[in-house]
């Protein structure tokens, strides 16, 4: 069992990224590093530190339940696309291990939904 993105345009044959629920976990966890915090001290994820002391474009996708919740509207996607492919290319300098280049390849992969979600007015769902 694992957790899919998605276009919410209707059509099967759309672009999706998925990961199983370890490593979507993974994947929030290093982009919340990129970010300057660390995602188990946020409420939610078993921190007590609200939301409203972290300032990033990555909140709705970091603050979003695993499945289900509501679909990120085509402005959200648009503004987490430019934080993700800045620091999508900033790992990509780095360089790294073999779970860095997962993490580069998923983040690349969601780069190509949300645009296509922008592209299209539709929300990205979460199943």
């Amino acid at each position: 069992m694992g957790l899919v993105l998605f276009p919410g345009d209707g059509d099967n044959n759309s672009p999706d990224v998925s990961w199983s629920y370890s490593g979507f976990a993974a994947f929030r966890r290093r982009l919340a590093e990129a970010e300057g915090f660390v995602l188990s001290e946020m409420s939610g994820f078993g921190g007590e530190r609200p939301w409203s002391q972290v300032s990033t474009a990555l909140e709705p996708l970091l603050d979003h339940p695993d499945a289900g919740g509501d679909d990120l509207s085509p402005a959200e996607c648009a503004l987490i696309l430019v934080r993700l492919e800045t620091i999508s290319d900033q790992w990509a300098q780095e360089g790294g291990d073999q779970l860095l280049q997962q993490h580069i390849e998923d983040a690349r992969q969601l780069a190509g939904v949300l645009r296509l979600c922008m592209e299209k007015s539709v929300p990205l769902g979460f199943v």
